[in-house]
C-alpha cells in the first residue's frame, strides 16, 4: 500500500473487534438528490416544470441554493462517528434525480466540498423527465476502470412501457480492491404499487444479469448494488428477483446481503408518505463482502443519514425528510428522501 494514513481511508483502532487492532474505513453512499434540474430548457426531455417560465418559478436563486444545501449532507455523510472516525466523508456516492452532468458538476466545485476533488461517471438515459443516476467518486481512494449504462427495458402492460433510468455499471479499485458497482433509480409506483410492479422487476433483473455474467467469466465479485429501488427491502423485486437474503446465517456464494430488513421492520425508513415510512434507498451487497477474515474490505455496518437539520420540524410533514418543494412551492428543503450509506473496513498489519 503506497498510503496508509489517508484522511477518509483512515487509520482507526475498531473496538467493536477487537482490542489492538488497526482498520482503515470506507464510506459507501447513495443519495436521491430530489428533482436536481438546472434552469435551462432542454428540448429532449421533459423539463419545462423546472424552467424559470414554469409553474415552480424555478430560478438560479434556488439551484444554487439547493445546490449549497445538497453539498452541504454529502460533506457530512459519514463523519461524524465517534469510533469511526471518516473526515473526508464517501470514498463514493451514487446519486439519483439529476438531470445532467452539468448539475453534478456544480455541485462537486461547491466549496464546501471541493477539496474533495469528486469526479463523475455519467450518462444519459431515455427517461421522459430526463432524470438519470450518476456516479460521485474520490479519486484518492476510488479508480474507475470501466463503466457503462444498462439499459431497462420495460415489460408492456406493467405501467406505460416507456422509457426508465438505466443501471449505471461502475468497474473500479477501492484502494486498489477490484469491486463492481450497480447504481439504480427504479420505475415508482405510480399507478399502483401492483400495477407498476413488474417494472421495478425488470429493472432488478438488469443488475441480476450483469453480475451473474460476470461470475461466469471471471468468478464471484465484490459487487454493491445500490439505488432508490422503489420497493421496500421486503418486496419481491427484492426478495425474489435479486434473491437478496437478509441473515448473514443464510448466505452462500454469488448471494446477495440486504442489510436494511430489521431496520424497515422496525418502522425506520428514508422516505414518508401518509404518515408510513418507507425504505427505498438501499445498499446491498454481495457475499463476498461479508468475510471478516479476509485480506480486504469487509461489511461492518449501515447507516441512514438523517440528521435533524435535513427533518421537518412543523406541521403536517414534521418528521419526515425536509423536501425541496412542497407542491408547486420551494419549501427550501434538502431532499424527500434520506441519504443511506455503509461503513467498510479492512485491516491493517
Amino acid at each position: 500500500m503506497k498510503k496508509i494514513l489517508f484522511s477518509l481511508l483512515i487509520l482507526v483502532s475498531v473496538s467493536s473487534f477487537s482490542q489492538n487492532k488497526n482498520y482503515k474505513v470506507a464510506i459507501v453512499a447513495f443519495y436521491n438528490l430530489e428533482n436536481f434540474y438546472d434552469t435551462l430548457d432542454d428540448p429532449k426531455i421533459d423539463d419545462e416544470e423546472f424552467l424559470p417560465t414554469g409553474p415552480r418559478n424555478y430560478n438560479g436563486k434556488i439551484y444554487w441554493d439547493k445546490v449549497g444545501k445538497l453539498a452541504s449532507v454529502i460533506k457530512q455523510i459519514g463523519t461524524d462517528d465517534d469510533k469511526i472516525p471518516c473526515p473526508d466523508g464517501p470514498a463514493f456516492l451514487g446519486v439519483a434525480e439529476v438531470e445532467n452532468e452539468n448539475v453534478l458538476t456544480d455541485l462537486v466545485n461547491h466549496p464546501s466540498i471541493k477539496n474533495r476533488n469528486y469526479q463523475i461517471v455519467h450518462y444519459d438515459s431515455k427517461d421522459r423527465r430526463g432524470v438519470d443516476v450518476g456516479f460521485l467518486y474520490n479519486p484518492k481512494y476510488f479508480k474507475v476502470l470501466d463503466s457503462r449504462p444498462l439499459f431497462v427495458q420495460l415489460p408492456g402492460g406493467s405501467k406505460n412501457a416507456y422509457y426508465t433510468r438505466d443501471v449505471l455499471w461502475v468497474k473500479g479499485l477501492l484502494d486498489g480492491e477490484l469491486i463492481h458497482i450497480y447504481v439504480n433509480h427504479w420505475p415508482s409506483r405510480l399507478g399502483g404499487e401492483e400495477r407498476s410492479a413488474p417494472g421495478r422487476a425488470a429493472a432488478a433483473m438488469v443488475s441480476k444479469k450483469h453480475i451473474d455474467s460476470i461470475a461466469r467469466v471471471e468468478g464471484e465479485q465484490k459487487v454493491i448494488v445500490m439505488g432508490d429501488l422503489n420497493d421496500d427491502p421486503i418486496s419481491p423485486s427484492l426478495t425474489k428477483v435479486l434473491k437478496c437474503k437478509s441473515s448473514i446465517s443464510e448466505m452462500k456464494p454469488g448471494a446477495l446481503y440486504n442489510p436494511w430488513v430489521k431496520m424497515y421492520e422496525n418502522g425506520i425508513g428514508t422516505l414518508a408518505y401518509q404518515d408510513a415510512w418507507g425504505l427505498f434507498d438501499q445498499i446491498i451487497i454481495g457475499n463476498k463482502w461479508l468475510d471478516k477474515n479476509q485480506e480486504g474490505f469487509f461489511y461492518m455496518k449501515q447507516q441512514i443519514f438523517n440528521r435533524q437539520f435535513m427533518t421537518e420540524n412543523i406541521g403536517k410533514y414534521k418528521g419526515y425528510p425536509m423536501r425541496t418543494w412542497d407542491g408547486l412551492t420551494y419549501r427550501g428543503g434538502y431532499s424527500d428522501h434520506f441519504p443511506t450509506y455503509l461503513v467498510m473496513v479492512k485491516k491493517v498489519n
